[in-house]
């Protein structure tokens, strides 16, 4: 981590922008992230200066064998289905359909390392989400991934449809599903997660998670990558995400 980044003074600005709906413009040149380094202290400062619990961990890659990169989630923002929440909220706002994992039990600090079959053994639910990306940032997409990172991942809130029991036989890297808004389709190509089976990233986020000294409480939700990629919906309606074998899940933006 660059010894001259102010984690606490990026934070503050975070949390600002939160709190008065507003986007930044640019950073002062202490409170710009330079790596993922500097990144992951400004998520550690934001949820303190957010007084936040951790519900949920957001984590993807770009390719099946690429680097993993993850944000914690404020519990707050975490939602049950059919959840209602107003567009005006996050200005420019993506929706995702993504499938998350909630775990049945806690991973202590500093604790670790765990296997793939540690953190698999402990999934408790496998859930349908839809993700609002949004970003603090007035030129997003068009900035620095270690800000969007800092920005705990251009994350805006979590919709979490009902679950079901973990099943290996589950088709994880191309399950069958449809995503619509207002009922029109909202892609056209064949759902696909980017970082492949997203299992590969539970034991990374775990141990990433322990290793900051954060614990992994039961109960936490691991959303795995989007298999749909961003849309962008410009007037308020339902979204509607079905993923063959699990439960609906749906977001009402007014």
């Amino acid at each position: 981590m660059n010894a001259a980044f102010d984690a606490d003074a990026l934070a503050r600005l975070f949390v600002d922008a939160r709190a008065h709906r507003a986007k930044l413009d640019t950073l002062p040149e202490n409170a710009r992230p330079a790596s993922a380094g500097d990144a992951y202290a400004a998520q550690d400062a934001t949820l303190r200066a957010l007084d936040a619990d951790i519900g949920g961990w957001k984590v993807g890659a770009k390719t099946h064998d690429g680097p993993v990169q993850a944000a914690p989630l404020p519990a707050d923002g975490i939602h049950k289905t059919g959840a209602r929440l107003s567009m005006l909220a996050f200005g420019k706002a993506g929706l995702e359909l993504e499938i998350a994992f909630r775990l049945g039990r806690r991973f202590e600090p500093d604790s670790g390392p765990y296997s793939d079959e540690d953190v698999i053994a402990a999934i408790e639910s496998v859930n349908a989400t839809i993700e609002v990306v949004a970003s603090r940032f007035a030129a997003w997409p068009d900035v620095e991934k270690p800000w969007q990172l800092a920005d705990l991942q251009n994350h805006g809130a979590l919709i979490v449809g009902e679950g079901v029991p973990y099943d290996a036989a589950f088709p994880f890297v191309s399950p069958a599903m449809t995503f619509t808004f207002d009922g029109a389709p909202l892609f056209k190509e064949a759902p696909a997660n980017p970082a492949g089976d997203p299992r590969r990233l539970l034991a990374w986020t775990v141990n990433h998670s322990v290793s900051r000294g954060l614990a992994v409480e039961r109960g936490t939700v691991l959303t795995a990558g989007s298999y749909t990629g961003l849309a962008f919906p410009d007037a308020p309606g339902a979204a509607v995400g079905r993923i063959e074998g699990l439960p609906s899940v749906e977001l009402h933006l007014a």
